[in-house]
């Protein structure tokens, strides 16, 4: 695998993306800089390359994970979808989340139609992140029937 997507670190979560249990991959060289970021050091050209990686993380996880999930990439479209192309063909039944932080898809036009989950949205510090109910981030999941449900109100809890 050919590949320039770099990650520095990953974790095993069970909050980034509802109902799944995810192997998180935190993407470096983030082109959005967002002041009050909680990961600086994302913002970096640093760590691993992704596809030198990915299949043994894969194989220590398989049967555990059922989600891989991207915290960023979408300044390199081309290989993210080459990423998701290669998870997909090893694993069809994993679901695919990204997390960016630009306002729309468009920066992900190629490796769009692989994701399960796309959460979008520069971090406001003010508007707080996806715990907040005036944020302005959102996350959806794509449905059966392809269409795109806003399931941000998943991660905002109630105090009443």
């Amino acid at each position: 695998m050919m590949g320039r997507l770099k990650f520095d670190g990953y974790d095993i979560v069970m909050q980034e993306v509802p109902g799944e249990i995810s192997l998180a991959l935190n993407i470096t060289g983030c082109p959005h800089h967002c002041p009050g970021c909680h990961s600086p050091y994302m913002w970096e050209d640093r760590g691993e390359f992704v596809a030198d990686k990915l299949p043994e993380l894969l194989e220590r996880y398989k049967g555990m994970i059922t989600c891989v999930c991207f915290m960023g990439g979408d300044q390199n479209d081309q290989d993210l979808a080459h990423m998701c192309g290669y998870i997909k063909t090893t694993d069809p039944m994993i679901k695919l989340a990204i997390y960016i932080g630009a306002p729309t898809v468009r920066a992900i036009s190629g490796s769009f139609p692989f994701f399960d989950y796309i959460k979008i949205g520069p971090y406001i510090a003010e508007r707080g992140g996806l715990d907040s109910p005036t944020t302005n981030q959102r996350m959806y999941k794509k449905q059966p029937d392809g269409h795109w449900e806003d399931i941000t109100s998943a991660f905002q809890r109630s105090y009443k």
